[in-house]
C-alpha cells in the first residue's frame, strides 16, 4: 500500500447544487451521498488529497478549472458529479465506490466492509441463551 508520501495526484469531486457540503440533510437524501461521504472518509484516512466542491456553495474551482468548465458548458450540470484527478476529468455524472476511489489515488482496492452480526449474551442485556440460541 503506498504512503500518503507517495500519493503525488488529487482527487477533486466537482459536485451539483447542494444544500449542504456534502449532500446528506433534508428530509430527502440521496442514498449514494452518505455512503460516498464515507468513501471520502476512508480514502483521506489513507492519506490521499481529495477535496469536495458543492456548486452553490464553492462556485469559484467551478469557474477556475478549465476542464470543468468546458464540461459543463458543453454537457451542462447533468454531467456533475465530475471526478478530477491530475487536472484530467476521469468519470462524470456519478460517484465513484471505494474501490474506484482507491485505484484513482495508486492504492491497493479494499472490499467493502460485511456485515457482522452480533450476538448478544444475557449478561450485557441482550435475549441470547446458549441452549436455545438468540431470539
Amino acid at each position: 500500500m503506498k504512503t500518503a508520501k507517495e500519493n503525488v495526484m488529487k482527487i477533486e469531486v466537482f459536485e451539483p447544487a447542494m444544500c449542504c457540503p456534502t449532500g446528506v440533510c433534508g428530509p430527502n437524501v440521496d442514498p449514494i451521498l452518505p455512503r460516498f461521504a464515507a468513501d471520502v472518509d476512508w480514502i483521506k484516512s489513507r492519506g490521499v488529497a481529495i477535496e469536495r466542491y458543492n456548486l452553490s456553495q464553492q462556485p469559484a474551482p467551478f469557474a477556475t478549472n478549465a476542464a470543468v468548465k468546458a464540461e459543463i458548458a458543453k454537457r451542462g450540470v447533468e454531467c456533475l458529479p465530475l471526478i478530477v484527478v491530475g487536472g484530467k476529468i476521469v468519470s462524470r455524472g456519478k460517484y465513484p465506490g471505494r474501490d474506484q476511489l482507491a485505484k484513482l489515488a495508486g492504492l491497493k482496492a479494499v472490499a467493502a466492509a460485511k456485515e457482522i452480526a452480533v450476538k448478544k449474551s444475557k449478561s450485557d442485556g441482550g435475549c441470547c441463551d446458549e441452549a436455545k440460541g438468540c431470539c
